[in-house]
């Protein structure tokens, strides 16, 4: 086990720092900046991007070959941290405390820590690591004009208002799949240049409000609905995940549920609970949304659309499409074709 003393001014000097340790190389475009590894420590990237307002994203996707444990001072540095664990798993401990507490996949982590405190990250080795780290500096986001935490409720209002460091403060989330998603929208990001930053900023912001949500929910008592486990929510996010990729299929409620051995019922509590909506419905909304984007993107006439996406009807789809987008499928491309004749 390696450990790795980062004293931060800032966040890219963790990244500088880590990459002075593991000897890898940075790279910066159009100030995203992006340390590379390939070598006896292991392989991937760390990509660290700031935004307005002492907003910033510290974003893992790599393999360490050696077990880490990151050290990192919280004194002149000492942002609210809101990670997320897409893929594999982390431990954090604050100095003061003997045992680790782990982070599963899926699951959240918000921590800040006292001033001249210490917080521990403890990486396994040989373990793909998919990790999204969002950092607030709190005297820096709290002169956002936008920015009201007036509405949050007791404790994070106390963390973001603490801009002298006295609260030590952590908080371990459920399992979040919707999270998840957007998070792997970040990585999908092709655009580049200034596009690539800001469609990454919004994304977020997003995630960011997502963590606060999930907060809010978690400490006044809402818990993981009961009827389903944790492998059996995964489960249910790998249904989605399907359906999403191949939304033309000809789903039924019950070759699901025998195809995944899930019962009708935990199925319906699932997808209400990640996406508040009944197995139907997210169906039908991610049908429209594929609609909606061959519309905007393809020659396809509406009837190649209709049919390349699972409908049999195309009056039953312009009546549900007008019903969600507030134009008829006919009236929304002739918008788009009005635009791009423009």
């Amino acid at each position: 086990m390696i450990e790795i003393v980062i004293h931060p001014e800032n966040t890219k000097d963790i990244l500088t720092q880590i990459s002075t340790h593991l000897e890898g190389e940075i790279v910066e475009e159009w100030g995203e900046f992006t340390m590379t590894l390939d070598n006896i420590n292991g392989k991937g990237k760390i990509t660290y991007i700031p935004f307005d307002w002492g907003v910033n994203l510290l974003d893992f996707d790599i393999t360490f070959y050696k077990e880490f444990i990151l050290k990192i001072e919280a004194d002149v540095y000492n942002p609210i941290r809101f990670m997320y664990n897409l893929e594999g798993y982390f431990y954090h401990r604050f100095g003061e405390q003997l045992t680790e507490r782990r982070t599963e996949q899926f699951q959240s982590v918000i921590f800040t820590n006292k001033i001249e405190g210490i917080n521990y990250l403890h990486f396994p080795k040989h373990e793909k690591l998919k990790v999204n780290c969002i950092q607030i500096v709190r005297k820096d986001f709290m002169n956002k004009s936008t920015t009201n935490v007036a509405s949050l409720n007791k404790k994070l209002h106390e963390l973001f208002v603490d801009q002298d460091y006295e609260n030590r403060y952590m908080h371990f989330g459920e399992l979040n799949l919707k999270m998840a998603d957007d998070v792997r929208k970040i990585h999908k990001v092709k655009a580049k240049g200034m596009l690539r930053v800001l469609k990454i900023e919004a994304k977020v912001y997003e995630i960011l409000s997502l963590h606060i949500q999930q907060h809010e929910r978690q400490t006044s008592g809402k818990e993981l609905p009961v009827s389903l486990s944790k492998q059996e929510l995964r489960t249910i996010k790998t249904i989605c995940d399907c359906i999403q990729k191949e939304p033309a299929r000809p789903y039924a409620l019950g070759d699901l549920s025998e195809a995944y051995g899930l019962s009708q019922a935990k199925l319906q509590d699932g997808f209400k609970f990640l996406y508040k909506r009944t197995v139907t419905e997210f169906i039908r909304h991610i049908r429209l949304e594929k609609a909606r984007h061959f519309i905007k993107t393809t020659d396809l006439n509406i009837s190649q659309i209709v049919y390349s996406i699972g409908f049999t009807s195309r009056s039953y789809f312009s009546k549900i499409f007008k019903e969600k987008y507030g134009v008829s499928p006919n009236e929304f491309k002739k918008q788009i074709t009005a635009k791009v004749n423009v």
